[in-house]
């Protein structure tokens, strides 16, 4: 189990020693977390594996089994959606269809009986804050999926809530829109000063918006850091194997590369392929065998590499000329890399019995890039 410190800028958002059972399926079990004020924190996991069952918790919309919830300082474990300042931010967006953006935008103002000449400033405020100045008489149904996201996220944040949860609010949005929305995101993140909580499964996704990242799977923690620990210091093998693309090396293989039966990880950009009779520096590895597939991907180009010592490696080349992939099918080559770059790995926590287990991913020796 993990748990990540509040530190000094205080806790926005603490678990401890939170449980949420549904019948027989514990979907949570016993975390511990403490998400930051004023931070952009991301719960990351496979489907199952308890995020969004913690962030319905935090709005008040599940109550845990056992364990304690507190927004800044204030146990709400009980407490019910409309008394805790949060707002949330859904996948489906939620809006009224027979609505305007601005009477959408508006809604709570409205139901809090804000006068009319103060609802409209700032709703022209929080329109200008995701860029839809101009918007407000249109309906949803007149506008992209992006802009009913950006709706969506204006009226969550008008009324200045201290804790924002987002759950997988990108899901529905085409691949360069997401990516666009993520930098958006993030920068309106920054320019408000709320704290952000939110539920992804994509790796990229966090990766590119987070402070921090939790990684869940079936209902635990398995690491809390930021994004640059979580991916270069795995702490398990599911880490290591579900956020990014990574060779996990152990047993009979390790040891006849690196000396050691313990499992290890190494990230297949940190690997690079040479000639089978080149020579390798000191305080490298060097793992002979031959190619089995090439696949050119535009940035870079994925070799799977078959290891004479009985595994497969993944690795990643930057396609930095235009000569295009150097190595070829069936070529016999060496993988080489820094020891510097093998990442030791704990089995992880060991989840209690379930009488539904979650989706988990596979892990193997190269493992591909997970969805």
């Amino acid at each position: 189990m993990a748990e990540a410190s509040g530190g000094n800028g205080g806790a926005a958002v603490r678990f401890v020693g939170v449980t949420k059972r549904f019948g027989d399926v514990v979907a949570v079990d016993a975390i511990d977390l403490d998400v930051r004020d004023g931070e952009f924190f991301s719960m990351l996991g496979p489907s199952g594996s308890g995020k969004t069952t913690c962030l319905r918790m935090i709005g008040g919309f599940e109550q845990p089994t056992a364990g304690r919830i507190e927004l800044q300082g204030v146990d709400v474990t009980r407490a019910a959606p409309y008394e805790r300042d949060v707002n949330t931010v859904f996948q489906d967006y939620a809006l009224f269809p027979h609505m305007t953006v601005s009477d959408n935008v508006g809604y709570g103002l409205k139901v809090r009986q804000v006068q009319k000449a103060e609802r409209t400033r700032r709703v022209g405020e929080a329109l200008e804050l995701v860029q839809l100045t101009g918007f407000g008489a249109r309906r949803p149904g007149q506008l992209s999926g992006g802009q009913r996201q950006r709706v969506a996220l204006a009226r969550a944040l008008i009324n200045r809530p201290r804790v924002l949860l987002l759950d997988e609010p990108l899901g529905a949005l085409d691949l360069k829109l997401r990516q666009s929305m993520q930098v958006e995101l993030k920068a309106i993140q920054r320019e408000v000063e709320i704290t952000f909580v939110f539920v992804t499964h994509d790796q990229e996704e966090a990766l590119t918006m987070s402070d921090r990242i939790a990684v869940f799977n079936e209902g635990r923690i398995e690491q809390v850091g930021t994004p640059s620990e979580v991916y270069e210091l795995p702490s398990s093998s599911f880490v290591a194997g579900f956020v990014g693309t990574s060779n996990i090396l152990s047993g009979a293989v390790a040891e006849a590369l690196v000396g050691s039966a313990a499992p290890i990880s190494v990230r297949p950009e940190k690997i690079r392929l040479v000639a089978a009779d080149a020579t390798a520096e000191a305080g490298e590895v060097v793992a002979p065998g031959h190619v089995r597939d090439v696949l050119y991907l535009g940035v870079h180009t994925r070799y799977l590499v078959e290891l004479d010592v009985g595994a497969d490696l993944t690795v990643i080349e930057q396609n930095s000329s235009t000569a295009g992939a150097r190595a070829t099918r069936g070529q016999a080559v060496r993988a080489i890399w820094s020891r510097a770059a093998n990442q030791s790995l704990s089995a992880g926590p060991s989840p209690a019995p379930r009488a539904a287990p979650a989706e988990t991913q596979p892990v193997s020796a190269a493992q591909g890039e997970s969805a």
